[in-house]
């Protein structure tokens, strides 16, 4: 006989996102930050702990990470991401370097560790893709010549990812130097892999899942992801890892079709994934770190605007584009809580992490769409000394990462 207390619970959580993504759309804001604090809410220190389906809300939100990174990964093919990989390479070491160390220094300056270090550089450098393709579309930028340069800044580093997380969970493991170097030659290994077999078998691997049933090409495809996931995971790749693998191995209708089918299954996954991080963190740690998050978010803001504006200027894009692709760049936000959650169930990194990320990402996602808008406005292109109507009409994006602007998580 089921638990009717999980039944209410369930029912009363999955309400609730509902009537918050409403708001959220209503208002044009992404709904992130409003599941965040509705686990908040609920969590540990909150106002009503939810007790009964607590457990049951961590085990989805696992399969929450794993259909984001799918999705995420659906949205490239092998040899796209090769070519971007070259292409926006010294953007990419630019933008981890200016937006990874803040975050390390601030942890050592806490007192956190080597560990802390590396966990919360990952917070601060990771923006959100799912909100900044939100913010593209929403603001008619799609066509315009800065996009591509956003766009590749944001696969660079989803696929440093695939190779940073890895080190992570070594280091939350326990394992030391020596065991994140041995995760991240396997990491090598397993990516290196997967994109050499995705370039040469990716239709075969697409026909073995393919199917022209949306029911059993959604069975598939979800049940290959979750069995790579757990191989990656026992191997100490990630599972997210593995998921974003499989999406790149899936090309053409099949990657289409899947796309498509797992789209709100991903929306769903997602959300109860950030309600639920928010249920394992104290509201009531959030205010003592509150002041340090404001802090490290002021100076990643500038840093990571500075890595757009450096990297569309390589580019070749008028000063105008530069400030767009800069402030449309530092919203942060499902990475850094995969990260941050991580973390947090680990009994080596500090306690206090996953407070300190969670109000991070909560002032960088409120403040970072309003502040995309702003090239927009009159007295910033007087400022820039600009006609009031810049030539929108750009060349569209390179059609190889114009899809990324697809993929919303959340």
């Amino acid at each position: 006989m089921s638990d009717p207390v999980l039944l209410i619970e369930l029912g009363a959580v999955l309400l609730g996102l509902g009537l918050l993504g409403r708001f959220a759309r209503r208002w044009d804001i992404s709904p992130i930050p409003l599941y965040l604090l509705g686990g908040l809410a609920f969590g540990h220190g909150g106002l009503l702990p939810l007790s009964a389906s607590e457990q049951f809300l961590s085990i989805v939100a696992e399969i929450g990470v794993i259909l984001l990174l799918l999705m995420l990964g659906l949205e490239y093919n092998a040899d796209e991401l090769l070519g971007n990989l070259r292409a926006a390479a010294p953007a990419g070491v630019v933008d981890g370097l200016l937006n990874a160390l803040p975050g390390a220094g601030l942890a050592l300056l806490l007192g956190w560790g080597p560990t802390g270090a590396v966990v919360l550089a990952g917070v601060t450098w990771v923006s959100s893709s799912g909100v900044i393709a939100k913010v593209i579309g929403d603001l008619g930028r799609l066509g315009n010549r800065e996009t591509p340069t956003i766009l590749s800044v944001l696969v660079i580093e989803d696929l440093a990812m695939a190779l940073y997380l890895p080190i992570l969970t070594a280091l939350l493991a326990g394992r030391g130097l020596s065991g994140g170097l041995v995760a991240l030659v396997i990491a090598l290994a397993v990516v290196t892999g997967v994109l050499a077999a995705a370039t040469r078998y990716g239709r075969a691997i697409s026909a073995a899942v393919g199917a022209d049933d949306p029911e059993a090409l959604l069975l598939g495809v979800l049940g290959l992801t979750l069995l790579i996931a757990g191989l990656a995971d026992r191997v100490q790749v990630s599972a997210a890892v593995g998921a974003f693998l499989v999406g790149i191995a899936l090309s053409g209708s099949v990657a289409h079709n899947a796309a498509a089918l797992i789209a709100p299954l991903r929306d769903l996954f997602a959300a109860i994934f950030f309600v639920s991080f928010g249920l394992s963190t104290d509201a009531r740690q959030i205010p003592p770190v509150l002041l340090a998050a404001a802090g490290l978010a002021v100076v990643t803001t500038i840093t990571k605007v500075l890595t757009g504006y450096l990297a569309a200027r390589r580019a070749g894009i008028g000063r105008p584009g530069r400030w767009r692709a800069g402030l449309t760049l530092v919203p942060r936000g499902e990475f850094s809580i995969v990260i941050a959650g991580l973390a947090a169930a680990s009994t080596v990194a500090n306690p206090r992490i996953a407070p300190l990320a969670t109000a991070y990402v909560l002032i960088t996602v409120v403040v970072g769409p309003p502040l995309a808008r702003v090239p927009d406005l009159a007295w910033f292109k007087r400022k820039l000394g600009r006609p009031r109507n810049p030539a929108a009409s750009a060349p569209p994006p390179d059609a190889s990462i114009g899809n990324r602007t697809g993929n919303e998580a959340g």
